[in-house]
């Protein structure tokens, strides 16, 4: 399970992030995209997110988690799709010249304080 240690990386960007002078606040959500290439488990993410994050300046956050589907390009006609299962080849002119380009990223998109 690699989840706990996305979970304490994202903990310690978070806290990180809050400037000095506005400690202590109350971190709301955190707000993250996870590809569904990216082998996260959303359901084990939030799990240990909640664990790790007692005692933190984060703790009581939500970890809101939006899954990104994984989507191809054809780099022969161009053509874009999103997958569901493996694809070595482009479902329109059938080239096996592709490219991923969605569906592996772990990105931070914000961090919601209390006002």
């Amino acid at each position: 399970m690699h989840e706990m240690g996305i979970a304490l990386q994202i903990i310690e960007i978070a806290a990180a992030s809050i400037p000095a002078e506005m400690k202590p606040v109350q971190v709301e959500t955190i707000r993250i995209r996870v590809g569904k290439m990216s082998a996260v488990i959303p359901e084990n993410l939030n799990f240990c997110f909640e664990v790790a994050s007692k005692d933190t300046d984060v703790e009581g956050a939500t970890l809101c988690i939006d899954e990104v589907p994984v989507v191809a390009r054809c780099k022969s006609c161009n053509h874009q799709w999103t997958l569901s299962g493996p694809a070595f080849r482009c479902e329109s002119c059938q080239s096996g010249d592709i490219e991923l380009i969605s569906g592996q990223e772990l990105d931070i998109v914000s961090i919601e304080i209390a006002t």
